[in-house]
């Protein structure tokens, strides 16, 4: 998932099936139960509950689609009204679990529901100590690629539900293991484009085992430590100019305006340079427009995957023309990584927005946060 989410970056990133009888009914059985779990931030998905069954109504499955799902989860012993009318039903609490995203294992950990996990595609991204000892244990099996799942292994892992994600409406593996009876939930945490947004996620999970109040509590912690820490940065008596990225192939992608990681500078109190850009994905740039406008920058936060100063230097002398490489001021998320290789930050920040938030306070106004040791990012030397 890492190299899809790396790819996704450089690339601009990261109709209903239903008829009007499904919409009657979720208006009268819905008519007691409304704010049962408000989603304050996130864009691609909602919540509703009945007598003995939820819905998730999935509206952004993918950039570019109006496409929507809509998941019934089913407490056992109980009959579901017009089950062919829903994308997937899946009984609840989820026992078993496939996921297939890096940014999953997080809300799984923190929901305590590791144990439930029992099969994920390339298991070297994986970061996270507390599972990597489940799969050094044998307990989650490795099922491939992700764009190439082994569905005979995840046939025979038998598991309740696979939680997936999609670039576009085309992945015939999924269509595969649909057909032989296992549900699959697409999960577009991905497509989110605030901090608390994407982090807002896991009450997709508390959803699928009844941990509605424990995931709610979750992230009204990470909620609270967020806003309060974006407050303090507010009060910083300076606003330090940043760029980002970097080159790839003779382009410089760089986050566009309106996208996650250029809201993150925002509210950490800094100015990035392109931030009146339009747009939730990736600016592609040439050399000679960045060095015109960034080359006074007085930081420079994400240089693509360079661990070192001198990689940098290596990869192209024209970064060295930059102020803020020449002052040392370039922190990079990509040098703390898993035992296996995988970058910590693409698993766990989308679910720890506070942290991330921290870091770049620490990094531009290193005096508001005196206490705080760097979590994710850090200074290339």
């Amino acid at each position: 998932m890492q190299k899809i989410v790396f790819l996704l970056t450089l690339l601009c990133v990261f109709g209903s099936c239903k008829n009007n009888d499904t919409s009657s009914k979720t208006e009268k059985n819905d008519s007691n139960k409304k704010g049962f779990l408000e989603i304050k931030y996130a864009k691609g998905f909602e919540v509703k509950a009945f007598e003995g069954y939820k819905t998730i109504t999935l509206k952004n499955p993918w950039p570019g689609t109006d496409k929507t799902y809509t998941y019934a989860l089913v407490e056992k012993g109980i009959s579901l009204p017009n089950p062919k009318t829903y994308d997937a039903v899946v009984e609840i609490p989820v026992k078993r679990i496939v996921a297939t995203s890096t940014t999953h294992i997080p809300s799984l950990e923190m929901l305590n529901e590791t144990e439930a996990l029992v099969g994920f595609p390339s298991l070297d991204y994986i970061s996270s100590k507390k599972t990597r000892e489940k799969i050094d244990a044998g307990k989650i099996i490795e099922l491939g690629k992700n764009e190439d799942i082994n569905t005979e292994i995840l046939i025979d892992l038998a598991p309740d539900v696979v939680i997936g994600f999609a670039v576009d409406g085309n992945n015939s593996t999924f269509a595969t293991i649909q057909k032989t009876g296992i549900p699959v939930l697409y999960n577009s945490d991905w497509t989110e484009n605030s901090p608390l947004g994407k982090a807002e996620w896991i009450k997709f999970f508390g959803v699928l085992f009844n941990k509605e109040k424990e995931a709610d509590s979750i992230f009204k912690t990470i909620e609270t430590e967020y806003l309060s820490v974006k407050k303090v940065a507010s009060k910083a008596k300076s606003t330090p100019t940043v760029i980002s990225g970097a080159m790839y192939k003779d382009v410089w992608y760089m986050p566009q305006g309106d996208s996650w990681g250029a809201q993150f500078i925002a509210d950490a109190n800094g100015n990035y340079l392109w931030k009146n850009s339009k747009g939730t994905g990736s600016l592609y740039l040439n050399l000679e427009s960045v060095l015109d406008k960034g080359h006074n920058a007085e930081f420079w936060i994400g240089p693509g995957q360079f661990t070192s100063l001198s990689d940098m230097e290596n990869a192209s002398h024209a970064y060295t023309e930059f102020m803020a490489f020449k002052a040392g001021n370039v922190y990079s998320y990509s040098m703390k990584k898993g035992a296996d290789g995988g970058v910590i930050y693409y698993e766990l920040a989308p679910n720890r927005p506070d942290l991330v938030l921290k870091d770049l306070i620490k990094i531009l106004h290193p005096e508001l946060l005196p206490k705080h040791e760097l979590y994710f990012f850090d200074k290339l030397k």
